[in-house]
C-alpha cells in the first residue's frame, strides 16, 4: 500500500514553497537570499526540495505574467500594485496546490512522473509495458513485484505469469497475463481490464476477480459493482481522446486534464453531443475543431485562459 508521509517530509515541502513564494513576492532581501541558500547548503533532502519546487514552478510559468499583462500598464498607481500583488500571488497557484494536496513529497520522488498534457510508456525489465497518462506519479518496485500509483491514471500489461500488483490507497490489483487500466481519482479508483483476468483485493470486503471488458470502481468500502468497460476510454495510450455521442461537458472535464489554465464554458454547452478521435498532442486544435463542428465560439484570452461560449447566429449579431 501507499506510504504515508511523514510530517517531517511535509514540513520540508512546506518550507520549500514558502521560500518559492518570498522570492517570487519580490520582497526577499539580500539577507533573504543568504538565508535560503544556507539552508539549501544545511540538508541534502532540503536541495532536493527546491529543485523539485523549482521544476513544479517552471511547468506553470507561462500562465500568470499573460493573464496579468494586458492591466498591468493602466495608469491608476494603486490599481497597478494591487495587480502586481495579485499577479505574484497567481503565480503560486502550483506552490498553494503543492501544500494543500498535502501528498507533495511522494509525488516529487516518483519511480516515473508525467506532466500535464504528457503520456509516458516504459519497458519493465521483466518485459512487462507501464505507461503514464497526463499528470501521472508511480513507484516501481520489481524485486518486490509492485507498482504503487500515486497520482493519475496508468495501464499495465503484464504478458508472462509472474504477477505484479498495483498498489493504491483503496487496496490492490494483481495482475498476471493481463492489460489494465486504473484510475485515481479524488474518491474511488477505476479499474478497467483490457485482456485476460486480474486479481481485486479491495481495503474492504472479499477479493474478486475481474475479466476483460469489465471495470469497477475501489472505494474506501470495498469495491463497488462490475459494469462493462467502454474500449473507447483507453485511447490515450495512443495519445488519442475518443467520443462517441458523448456530452460536451464531459468531454470537456476530461480534455481539461491534458490542458494547462483554465478551461471553461457556458451551462448551455453541457448537453452538446461530440463524436470523434482526437489527438492529444494539440489541444488547441481539438478545440478549433469543436467550433468547427458545433454551434459554439472559442474566446481565448490566453494560451491559459479559454471559455466556450453558444455561437451567436447573424440576427444576435446585427442586434448586438
Amino acid at each position: 500500500m501507499i506510504r504515508q508521509v511523514s510530517s517531517a517530509d511535509r514540513e520540508v515541502a512546506r518550507r520549500a514553497a514558502q521560500w518559492l513564494a518570498l522570492l517570487e513576492s519580490g520582497d526577499a532581501s539580500a539577507d533573504d537570499q543568504r538565508e535560503l541558500q544556507h539552508w539549501r547548503d544545511s540538508s541534502s533532502t532540503h536541495e532536493r526540495a527546491w529543485q523539485k519546487v523549482q521544476q513544479l514552478r517552471q511547468r506553470f510559468s507561462g500562465l500568470p505574467t499573460h493573464l496579468a499583462l494586458a492591466t498591468l500598464d493602466r495608469p491608476d498607481q494603486d490599481r497597478r500594485a494591487m495587480l502586481k500583488r495579485a499577479l505574484g500571488l497567481a503565480a503560486l497557484v502550483p506552490t498553494a496546490w503543492l501544500i494543500s494536496r498535502q501528498l507533495p513529497v511522494d509525488v516529487w520522488r516518483a519511480d516515473l512522473h508525467t506532466a500535464t498534457g504528457e503520456q509516458r510508456r516504459r519497458t519493465l525489465a521483466d518485459g512487462s509495458t507501464l505507461q503514464l497518462d497526463t499528470d501521472s506519479a508511480v513507484n516501481v518496485d520489481l524485486g518486490k513485484r509492485r507498482v504503487t500509483l500515486l497520482r493519475g491514471e496508468i495501464s499495465l500489461k503484464v504478458p508472462g505469469s509472474a504477477a505484479l500488483t498495483i498498489d493504491g490507497p483503496y487496496g490492490r490489483i494483481v495482475v498476471s497475463q493481463s492489460e489494465v487500466c486504473v484510475r485515481l481519482n479524488a474518491d474511488d479508483c477505476r479499474v478497467s481490464v483490457i485482456s485476460g483476468t486480474v486479481q481485486l483485493q479491495p481495503l474492504q470486503g472479499p477479493s474478486l476477480d475481474l475479466r476483460a471488458g469489465q471495470q469497477v470502481s475501489l472505494l474506501r468500502s470495498g469495491a463497488g459493482p462490475v459494469s462493462s468497460f467502454d474500449a473507447l476510454l483507453p485511447g490515450w495510450r495512443d495519445g488519442v481522446l475518443m467520443a462517441q455521442n458523448q456530452a460536451l461537458g464531459d468531454f470537456l472535464r476530461e480534455l481539461g486534464r491534458y490542458r494547462t489554465g483554465l478551461l471553461r464554458w457556458e451551462p448551455e454547452l453541457e448537453t452538446l453531443r461530440v463524436t470523434g478521435s482526437f489527438r492529444l498532442d494539440n489541444t488547441d486544435r481539438v478545440l478549433s475543431l469543436l467550433a468547427a463542428s458545433l454551434p459554439l465560439e472559442v474566446q481565448m484570452r490566453t494560451r491559459y485562459w479559454v471559455t466556450l461560449v453558444p455561437r451567436k447566429t447573424t440576427t444576435q449579431k446585427n442586434t448586438a
